[in-house]
């Protein structure tokens, strides 16, 4: 009784957000109530796709709509998803086990490809070899789920190391650091310097907040040292004695050359940390260059990007690890044919295109790199594709079926328990793999 009653109040979410999409759509259809009912029997009515999109519909999103639409013979309409990724993702989980044909195209987070296979349709049938050769690898291994491919990025994202050129200079190094112990060292001698005059200056700032956000920082410092990560890519159990280190070495970064709050921090409190002129150094997402960019920003034109660091030894590598939206064709579709040629469109070189030059989304696309266009309106995107070409790396969500969300959030509180100083990276471990052996080999 319970699941017909999630089932009926997922249904009544969907009917308002129909509703919504078909008044929207209306309301920018040119003429309005202008149209005849002789103009309506000579023009037969496009069959309609819906697609639940973007949380927040930009004039872009609809431009690229319409074009697409127009190019596959159909009408697409746009339906808001809910911001919250956990809303959404319950709505998805409840409407698509029900096997329901209102939704063809579905635009979901980069780890929720193996949660959502079971739904969506293989688009390895819809593409040829060269459409699939103009995406970064990453996002096509991230969404093969066994031999599937069930989705196709609309954009990208990718961690980047920020760092202040000016004060690189003023105490003396030459470029940005290459791995880890160099980080610590520059952080700690600019850190020492700038406290002289400022007492709010910290070396290095990430996120560390239970969340997310720190199960991606946590496995970039695993991966960049070549620690297991926390499953392999055959689902099983990977974390190892590196991983333990990992987590200890940042764990050491707390009061010493990260502010001790760090253990809070998102995305936004670091930024705000490194944009206000209080840190040296700072991991985020790309989205952090144009805001800090800004005409009234403390550090305008005093800071840069880079590949994130590695660690020591033989296996240590650059790891940056992925974000991003992926788009997806539901398996119950009325017109599944037609909802995948919608996703090749709107995920192709034009559309990824337009969006970077619109607002400087990053694009999934490795050609689009070299446009002109785009590298005015991204200013890191050398430093993007770098990153995403060689030092992408992708969570563990294609190989952990439907529970990287159960997984990830054990991770994420252990790990912080760490950087607390409540237990050690070894407990850590042990504590994580006894908790997720369940969901694991």
């Amino acid at each position: 009784m319970r699941k017909g009653r999630s089932w009926a109040a997922a249904r009544f979410l969907l009917f308002l957000l129909l509703l919504s999409a078909g008044l929207l759509y209306a309301g920018c259809g040119g003429d309005g109530g202008a149209a005849t009912v002789e103009q309506a029997t000579v023009t037969p009515p496009r069959p309609i796709l819906r697609w639940m999109g973007p949380a927040f519909v930009r004039p872009v999103d609809r431009e690229i709509v319409a074009r697409c639409g127009k190019e596959i013979g159909m009408v697409i309409e746009l339906l808001p998803a809910p911001a919250n990724p956990v809303d959404r993702l319950g709505l998805y989980r409840q409407f698509l086990p029900a096997e329901s044909d209102d939704i063809d195209l579905i635009d979901f987070d980069v780890v929720w490809s193996g949660t959502l296979a079971p739904h969506l349709l293989d688009l390895n049938p819809h593409l040829t070899a060269e459409e699939r050769g103009r995406y970064f690898p990453v996002y096509l291994e991230n969404n093969s789920v066994g031999e599937a491919l069930v989705g196709l990025p609309l954009m990208a994202d990718v961690g980047l190391l920020y760092y202040r050129t000016d004060l690189l200079e003023k105490y003396g190094f030459e470029g940005p650091p290459a791995t880890w112990s160099e980080l610590e060292e520059m952080a700690a001698a600019i850190q020492a310097g700038e406290r002289e005059a400022n007492a709010e200056f910290w070396g290095y700032v990430w996120q560390g907040n239970v969340y997310e956000g720190l199960t991606v920082n946590a496995l970039e410092w695993q991966a960049s040292t070549g620690a297991g990560l926390i499953v392999d890519v055959e689902g099983r159990l990977a974390l190892d004695e590196g991983a333990a280190r990992a987590l200890d070495r940042a764990a050491a970064w707390v009061g010493e050359i990260s502010p001790p709050a760090v253990t809070v921090f998102q995305e936004e409190d670091a930024r705000a940390q490194f944009q206000n002129g209080n840190a040296a150094f700072m991991r985020n997402w790309p989205y952090a260059y144009g805001l800090g960019q800004a005409e009234d920003s403390p550090v305008r034109d005093r800071f840069d990007v880079t590949r994130l660091p590695k660690g020591e030894g033989a296996e240590a590598r650059h790891a940056s690890v992925v974000g991003g939206q992926q788009l997806g064709v539901s398996r119950y579709s009325r017109y599944p044919d037609a909802a995948a040629d919608a996703a090749r469109c709107l995920t192709a070189a034009a559309a990824q295109r337009r969006r970077a030059l619109a607002d400087g989304t990053p694009p999934a696309i490795m050609a689009l790199y070299e446009d002109e266009d785009v590298q005015a309106r991204i200013p890191a995107a050398a430093q993007i594709a770098e990153s995403l070409a060689e030092h992408a790396l992708a969570r563990p969500a294609a190989m952990t079926g439907g529970h990287y969300t159960e997984i990830s959030l054990v991770y994420f509180i252990e790990v912080n328990r760490v950087l607390t100083g409540e237990q050690s990276g070894a407990s850590a471990v042990a504590r994580i793999g006894e908790q997720v052996a369940v969901w694991v080999e």
